[in-house]
């Protein structure tokens, strides 16, 4: 998730454990730097954007690497911290809490988390939760401020804590719930509209849960439709699109275009633009605008052929009117989204030649 809430889930979990030792704003202090610490992997220089991209949220993410770094992190805390020298299993504790829920909420999102590396290689990513939700975030930040406003510990402090914590955990367990529903209640409409879907994946829309964009993939199209928890008793618009996937096949040999299918689980698509085979992760971003495309091959007189990948930038994230039909499906209105409903549901009039 976003570094604010990163920062202050690690600074409640702190003040929370070790509050009453150190004091709340030395316990903010503590706990927000140690939260923010494993997503320093942004730092790590990569051999290309596409490394960049699916590398993210690796071994830094990991709860096995987690657990041999507390230790080290624990120790130099009860050594240099007079007042944690007493109690170094509570500091210990408090160490691996903070890393592994940074981990957690991080494998909630859509990006995907390593979590369980190197045992399980492959990224967590539930969906159920967009990388800033201020539902989830504000009950925590509220007292986290208010530790950061007092010179001591109190029980009311305590208490306000215990409730934000308990609100935002049981807050994101309720994604989980919400996601499952909406699936359900997705894969019915596909159905009912012929749509033969391989695949089915409900991700909340930005900043809530009440609206959620679900994916559907068959073996030429992706399928975008987009719910509300508000809806009423019509169904909303169902947008087919093409994926090339004779595109993908010609480039199947390329790493780039290997791990780009590995972390996205097969939610790709593929187009030609300008002559280049740009590959989009179909699960961040709108259609037509996602935020990672890579331009990962090029037709070289009709023969498609792999070229070193680099990132390509949409020249907006947004399109005119979305704003307005956002906040309308939002509540549950009908609305249509101009810019699908307008795009034609192209395909490969023959399959590409390799």
């Amino acid at each position: 998730m976003d570094s604010l809430t990163q920062f202050t889930l690690g600074a409640a979990v702190t003040v929370a454990l070790l509050g009453r030792n150190v004091g709340p704003r030395k316990a903010v202090l503590i706990g927000g730097l140690m939260g923010t610490l494993p997503d320093l992997d942004v730092f790590i220089p990569y051999e290309d954007p596409v490394d960049s991209f699916v590398l993210h949220r690796g071994a830094t993410h990991s709860i096995f690497v987690h657990a041999l770094a507390t230790p080290v992190i624990g120790e130099a805390l009860v050594r240099s911290v007079g007042a944690l020298r007493e109690h170094r299993a509570r500091v210990y504790a408090t160490v691996f809490l903070v890393l592994a829920s940074h981990a957690i909420i991080d494998a909630m999102t859509v990006y995907g988390t390593r979590i369980f590396w190197p045992v399980l290689p492959d990224p967590v990513g539930v969906g159920s939760i967009f990388i800033i939700d201020p539902l989830y975030t504000v009950p925590i930040l509220i007292p986290v401020i208010w530790a950061l406003c007092v010179r001591s510990w109190t029980p009311r402090l305590a208490r306000v804590l215990s409730i934000g914590l308990v609100f935002s955990t049981s807050y994101m367990a309720l994604t989980i719930a919400l996601q499952a529903y909406v699936e359900d209640r997705a894969r019915t409409m596909f159905e009912q509209a012929g749509v033969e879907a391989v695949k089915v994946f409900a991700l909340a829309a930005p900043f809530n849960t009440v609206l959620w964009k679900v994916i559907a993939i068959d073996e030429t199209r992706y399928h975008n439709l987009y719910l509300s928890l508000l809806d009423g008793e019509e169904n909303p618009t169902i947008y087919s699109h093409a994926r090339r996937p004779d595109l993908l096949t010609c480039l199947d040999g390329a790493p780039a275009v290997q791990k780009l299918v590995w972390f996205s689980d097969g939610y790709l698509r593929a187009r030609e633009a300008d002559g280049q085979i740009l590959v989009a992760d179909l699960r961040m971003g709108l259609t037509p605008n996602y935020v990672f495309q890579f331009a990962v091959g090029r037709d070289a007189d009709g023969q498609i052929e792999p070229i070193p990948p680099t990132r390509y930038l949409a020249s907006r994230r947004s399109e005119e009117g979305d704003w307005a039909w956002l906040v309308d499906r939002l509540w549950g209105r009908p609305a249509v989204r101009k810019v699908e409903n307008g795009m034609a549901e192209t395909s490969a009039s023959a399959d590409a030649q390799c």
